[in-house]
């Protein structure tokens, strides 16, 4: 186990250190940082003496290195054009995103696990195939341009849900959310329910491909010819082992969600990260550009680090695996 752990501990830090080099890149060779920082007006001599105080004089092993250690404290410098510590817009924006990304999720998974269950066990019907075609139009249709015909529909045809924004929140100290507060509830909608659409396509898919398969196994025909109740073969022993893989599914998930969260909060004008990156990328905001990168991916290598380190305890064969290869 202990082996097992530092192996994916290890993997995960070579991860992230490519990902620091690629998010370091971006200061040092797309454009010059100094001319994002000042204006033409600034002589020759001051810029000089800003590289200089910045470090951008030093060897690039240096820079880098320094580079690493203010990323792993959560510093990335100042916003070239909000003229404000990356980190204190990071906080400010992170609990917007995180709700977004949670109610998501949490769609996502209830209502794809519910509907690939039903559609693994009814596979013939009228309510099996409209579940499956409306689930093809969600993998389909790009998720801005759900995103349009729900403000379409709810905002301006029926008027019952606001097309942008968050609604109003309320600051708890170290959070600031829109679930105390009806018109922050009902700002969620809209833009939740789109983020979660894909994911839930895909959850339904995964599910019902899984319940299938193993209906079809020997375990499963030995149970009922054990006489064992068809409700207890299907949610009990089926169900249990069909939902392994969503497992992984649900890890990444929230990884996915957070970076696709971009297109659903320009869309719907959801104050949130990823809202905030697309302004960076306007401006050519490097210091956001960087640390919108580097959480992402720190986002996702620990999602999948908790996953492999679930799976060791879930799956008995990576534990057999393990073991083998340590003797």
């Amino acid at each position: 186990m202990i082996k097992y752990f530092f192996k994916r501990l290890f993997q995960s830090a070579l991860v992230m250190l490519v990902v620091a080099f690629v998010s370091f890149s971006l200061f040092n060779f797309v454009g010059d940082p100094i001319n994002n920082m000042v204006g033409e007006e600034t002589s020759d001599e001051e810029r000089a003496e800003l590289r200089e105080t910045l470090g951008l004089m030093d060897p690039i092993h240096v820079q880098f290195s320094r580079f690493v250690i203010n990323a792993s404290k959560g510093e990335f410098g100042i916003s070239y054009q909000l003229r404000r510590p990356v980190s204190e817009l990071i906080v400010e924006r992170l609990p917007a995103t995180i709700e977004l990304v949670v109610i998501s999720a949490l769609i996502a998974l209830v209502t794809g696990t519910l509907l690939g269950v039903y559609t693994g066990i009814n596979r013939k019907g009228f309510l099996s195939d409209f579940v499956l075609a409306i689930s093809l139009l969600g993998v389909s249709l790009p998720t801005f341009v759900i995103g349009i015909l729900f403000i379409y529909l709810f905002a301006v045809i029926l008027g019952v849900l606001p097309s942008f924004g968050r609604g109003e929140v309320v600051d708890i100290g170290f959070w600031t959310t829109g679930f105390l507060t009806l018109s922050g509830l009902k700002a969620i909608i809209l833009p939740s329910v789109t983020l979660s659409l894909f994911q839930m396509t895909y959850i339904i898919r995964l599910v019902r491909a899984e319940m299938m398969e193993i209906l079809q196994t020997d375990y499963i025909k030995f149970a009922r010819a054990r006489g064992i109740s068809e409700d207890s073969i299907k949610y009990k022993h089926a169900l249990k082992n069909g939902l392994i893989p969503v497992i992984t599914i649900a890890g990444i998930n929230i990884g996915t969600l957070i970076a696709f969260s971009i297109i659903t909060e320009t869309v719907f004008q959801w104050p949130g990260m990823g809202f905030l990156f697309i302004q960076a990328v306007q401006f050519v905001d490097i210091p956001i550009m960087s640390a919108y990168l580097v959480f992402i991916a720190f986002v996702f290598v620990m999602i999948n680090f908790i996953v492999d380190i679930l799976y060791y305890f879930i799956d008995p064969r990576i534990r057999v695996k393990g073991d083998a290869a340590s003797g």
